[in-house]
């Protein structure tokens, strides 16, 4: 039995997951980082002790009344594939990380953050037969909107380049300001998702774009006076859900009109919302993962371990 430790300690969720290669089982455990009421994020210091804090707790919750027998341990240590990559809160799992290595006598392989969702995406919809192939994902965060070219690679198993990014606001960013505005709990994805159901709105929306690039500023603004102005919070939600997926629409045409008609998949925890995933599985066949492995979790990180250790 071959199983391999994946840790991931993002800026807003601490997380473990433990990977089965012979069964295709994942277990995962997953906790947020606490957010004050009101606010939109933490420093980066914040999250590094409440990483550490936490990191304990979720090998008590993993591991209890269970025994593995590890082959790896898989870590993210940073934020994307890319020179100067880097974020302090991924210091905490990656120090964590050596020590369990260490004390196992095991493999220890090192990944992007960006990589992790990726692979638990592909994990999720049951394509892991893509990480032999060239296809196009978009991972879309709290910190990220992005689409990215990925290819395979013998040794980083992803080849990402990126194609089109936002030139502002991130999808994410927007999410929060938005769901803030309207009192919603931080991280504010899974609530303002479930109030733009209430909404029988219908909105047409022109996004802002420059070729394959986008802008989002504008949905902060325009949700900010429909506020002001009286709107009700379904319908407000409702816009800034619609605008994100009109924009995101736009920028799949344009990205399969340049590269082809290459497999795409959406990653990240703004890729959980029900009427963006609905639409684009109906429109372009996407590949969505479950909510449990769009936000941020170590899934995708002891999957990617996995690989790397069967290839060696």
């Amino acid at each position: 039995m071959a199983e391999h430790l994946g840790i991931d300690t993002s800026n807003y969720t601490t997380s473990l997951s433990v990977y089965n290669d012979e069964t295709g089982e994942v277990l995962q455990v997953k906790k947020l980082l606490p957010v004050k009421e009101g606010f939109l994020g933490l420093r980066q210091s914040d999250a590094v002790f409440h990483h550490t804090v936490q990191l304990p707790m979720m090998f008590d919750e993993l591991f209890k009344d269970r025994k593995f027998t590890l082959s790896s341990v898989g870590v993210s240590v940073s934020p994307r594939d890319e020179e100067g990559s880097y974020m302090p809160c991924f210091l905490a799992g990656h120090s964590v990380a050596k020590a369990v290595s260490c004390v196992n006598g095991v493999p220890l392989n090192t990944f992007s953050h960006q990589a992790g969702h990726i692979a638990a995406a592909l994990y999720s919809s049951g394509s892991l037969d893509l990480v032999d192939k060239e296809f196009i994902a978009f991972h879309l965060s709290g910190g990220t909107t992005e689409a990215l070219l990925v290819k395979p690679d013998k040794e980083r198993i992803f080849d990402i380049s990126l194609i089109a990014k936002t030139l502002d606001l991130k999808a994410g960013q927007a999410i929060d300001r938005v769901g803030v505005m309207l009192n919603l709990q931080f991280p504010c994805g899974k609530e303002l998702d479930r109030l733009s159901l209430e909404s029988e709105k219908t909105y047409k929306i022109k996004p802002t774009m420059k070729g394959a690039d986008c802008c989002l500023s504008g949905i902060e603004n325009k949700c900010g006076k429909m506020i002001e102005n009286g709107e009700k919070p379904a319908d407000v939600a409702k816009y800034c859900i619609t605008y994100i997926e009109r924009t995101l629409e736009e920028m799949t045409k344009a990205l399969l009109e340049k590269y082809g008609n290459l497999p795409l998949v959406y990653a990240g925890g703004v890729m959980s919302n029900s009427i963006i995933s609905k639409s684009f599985t109906e429109k372009f066949g996407g590949r969505f993962a479950k909510p449990e492995f769009s936000s941020d979790n170590a899934a995708g990180i002891s999957i990617l371990s996995s690989i790397v250790e069967k290839r060696k």
